[in-house]
């Protein structure tokens, strides 16, 4: 089994803060074994930083979170973006048009751009994995909303530490049964639910933190925006 970071965001996120080799020293210190950057609508870093990854001991897996036109997709195992805006079932298409898998994370948290208040229960379903553990989380319901609906349509589950910071990395990782050492096998073993979710709550205070120090940056790049 390899322990795996599913869901980080580096400096290149409009809401993150830290550089990508932040976000594998702390993967590295904390003993996890794969990690995957997803910016928001952004690659560069995540393939940077899958690049960098074997320096510090880690298989590096490429990754995006997408924001389709009714909320966030993690894509995984593309080599080129996916452009926002899409319909939810193009996006999905088109990350598989790259052989890549589509993870939906925190479907049912609304003020997060969850996607499930906006498609029908089906095409949640065709998703190839449910984020069913966010450690950024306030009450867990919408974690067990996402954990019963994934065991109810047979889908596969994973976790992830939605870090805006890289202290955060590794609150919430991806247990996955993976044959070999590799992002594909990594991959492959959640496409095939060989997985299980570890983790704990991102301490409110380091969430606000987080969420502060990501409505000051998108506010200072709105005003670079204008010079």
């Amino acid at each position: 089994m390899l322990s795996v970071e599913l869901h980080a965001h580096s400096a290149l996120s409009y809401d993150g803060r830290d550089p990508v080799d932040l976000l594998l020293e702390q993967a590295a210190g904390v003993g996890l074994d794969a990690l995957a950057v997803t910016d928001h609508d952004e690659i560069d870093a995540s393939i940077e930083a899958a690049e960098k990854a074997p320096d510090y001991g880690l298989v590096g897996i490429v990754g995006m979170e997408v924001t389709s036109a009714v909320g966030h997709v993690l894509a995984f195992g593309i080599e080129e973006g996916i452009e926002s805006g899409l319909p939810f079932d193009e996006t999905l298409d088109r990350i598989r048009d790259q052989g890549g898998i589509a993870v939906v994370p925190h479907p049912f948290q609304k003020s997060r751009h969850g996607v499930a208040a906006h498609v029908s229960d089906e095409q949640l379903a065709s998703a190839d994995a449910v984020e069913v553990y966010n450690s950024r989380l306030f009450t867990g319901r919408s974690n067990r909303q996402a954990e019963k609906f994934a065991v109810r349509n047979g889908l596969p589950m994973t976790a992830g530490s939605d870090a805006h910071i890289s202290e955060m990395v590794g609150q919430a990782v991806t247990e996955v049964g993976a044959d070999e050492r590799s992002a594909a096998a990594i991959l492959d073993g959640i496409a095939a639910g060989r997985t299980s979710v570890v983790g704990k709550r991102t301490p409110w205070r380091v969430s606000l933190k987080q969420f502060g120090g990501g409505a000051k940056r998108r506010a200072l790049r709105a005003l670079d925006s204008l010079r």
